[in-house]
C-alpha cells in the first residue's frame, strides 16, 4: 500500500506503508541513532512526534520485549528509507503505528534541518493531499504544549522494593532504562505521577526528575513543586527533568530549531574539558549560560547540558546517562548519584 508524509509547508514525501493503515498527526523530527528503533518508538519523550530514522536500514536485528522503554508505542508514526522485517514490520502493525518505508529520508532530514521541525501527517493509503494539509495546519504547534500529564503514571507504584537508598522518581515520561539503572545501582525505587505533592516526596533519600515530552515552560505546577524541594531532598534531573530544575532555579528554556535526537551528541564538561558522547532526545533546551552551576555544554550549540548546585544537593543533565540505547560515556552518573545519596542517608 502506498503512503505519504506531508509537512505543514506543503512538502510531500511518498513511500510505501509497512505498518498500520490510517493516518497520524505529529511534529516531524529526526533521530541520528544507528540502533534502538524499538526504544525510540516506545520512549514517552517521542509522544506527539513523527520520527524519521536517518539510518539507511531499520529493523535488521529484530525486536525483543526487553528493549521497549514503556508498555506501548508513543511515537505517532515512523519514517524510514528501508524497513526490514518481518519482526519489525509485524511489531509496527501490532502496536498500531503508521510506518512508511521507501522515503527519501536524506532529503527529508536536510529539509527539517533547514526549515526546522514542523507539524506533519503520515498517511498509509489513499487520501486527499489538500485535506491532509488542512488537517496538519489545524494541529497545535509543539511550543507551549506541556505533555507530561499524558504519559505519566496515573498512580504511584513500586519498581524496586529493596536497596541502600530510597529514591522517588517523578514520572514526566520516564524510560524503563532509567528505572533499571537506578535499581541496578542499588536504589529502592518508587515512581510517582507528574503532579505529585511535594510533601509526598520530601521523606525520600533522593529524588529523580525523569525525561518526558513537550515544552517545559507550561509545567508551572511541576516547576513549583521542584522549587519547593530544592535543598530539602538530593535531586537528579534527566532531560525534561533537567529543564524543570533549570526553570525552578532561574534559568530559561527555548525551542530548538530541529532538536537534539540521537546517540552521538558531544557534550563538554567545563571543569575538565573532557568530552562525553551522549544519547539525547529533546526539542527544547536550557539557554546558554556562563553561570557557575552550568557544568556541561553542548558542543553543537552551547546550550546548557548539565547543572550542579552542590550547596542544594541538586544536579541535572540534558543527555541520557542510562544510555538506553547509546554510548556508555555517562553511564556512571546514575551509579555515582545513588552512592552519594546512600552516603548522605546514612549520615543523616
Amino acid at each position: 500500500m502506498s503512503g505519504f508524509l506531508a509537512l505543514e509547508d506543503g512538502t510531500v514525501f511518498r513511500g510505501e506503508s509497512v505498518g498500520s493503515d490510517g493516518y497520524a498527526f505529529g511534529e516531524a523530527v529526526f533521530t541520528t541513532a544507528m540502533t534502538g528503533y524499538q526504544e525510540v518508538a516506545t520512549d514517552p519523550s517521542y509522544a506527539e512526534q513523527i520520527v524519521c530514522f536517518t539510518a539507511a536500514m531499520v529493523g535488521n536485528y529484530g525486536v525483543a520485549a526487553k528493549h521497549s522503554e514503556s508498555s506501548r508505542a508513543h511515537a505517532r508514526a515512523v519514517i524510514m528509507r528501508e524497513a526490514r522485517g518481518p519482526a519489525w514490520t509485524d511489531w509496527l502493525h501490532e502496536h498500531g503505528l503508521v510506518a512508511l518505508s521507501g522515503i527519501d529520508t536524506r532529503s527529508l532530514v536536510l529539509h527539517l534541518r533547514e526549515a526546522g521541525a514542523m507539524r506533519a501527517i503520515a498517511i498509509a493509503g489513499d487520501a486527499s493531499l489538500d485535506e491532509a494539509l488542512s488537517g496538519v495546519r489545524a494541529q497545535p504547534a509543539m511550543a507551549g504544549r506541556g505533555l507530561a500529564g499524558g504519559v505519566s503514571t496515573p498512580e504511584p507504584y513500586v519498581f524496586s522494593d529493596a536497596g541502600r537508598a530510597r529514591v522517588a522518581v517523578v514520572d514526566y515520561g520516564c524510560k524503563r532504562s532509567i528505572l533499571n539503572r537506578l535499581a541496578w545501582a542499588g536504589a529502592a525505587v518508587t515512581v510517582y505521577p507528574h503532579d505529585v505533592d511535594a510533601d509526598e516526596l520530601a521523606g525520600y533519600d533522593g529524588l529523580l526528575l525523569s525525561n518526558g515530552p513537550g515544552d517545559p515552560e507550561p509545567l508551572e505546577e511541576e516547576i513549583a513543586t521542584v522549587r519547593s524541594l530544592v535543598g530539602r531532598v538530593p535531586m537528579l534531573g534527566i532531560c525534561l527533568g533537567h529543564q524543570v530544575l533549570a526553570l525552578a532555579t532561574g534559568h530559561t528554556t527555548f525551542k530548538l530549531p530541529f532538536g537534539h535526537r540521537g546517540a552521538n551528541h558531544p557534550v563538554v564538561e567545563r571543569a575538565t574539558g573532557g568530552v562525553l558522547v551522549t544519547c539525547q532526545n529533546h526539542g527544547f533546551a536550557v539557554a546558554p549560560s556562563e553561570a557557575r552551576e552550568a557544568t556541561h555544554v553542548s558542543l553543537y550549540d552551547e546550550t546548557v547540558e548539565g547543572l550542579d548546585y552542590p550547596e542544594l544537593r541538586a544536579r541535572s543533565v540534558q543527555f541520557h546517562p542510562e544510555a538506553g540505547p547509546g554510548p556508555h560515556d555517562a553511564w556512571g552518573l546514575i551509579d555515582g548519584w545513588v552512592e552519594e545519596v546512600s552516603v548522605l542517608a546514612k549520615a543523616a
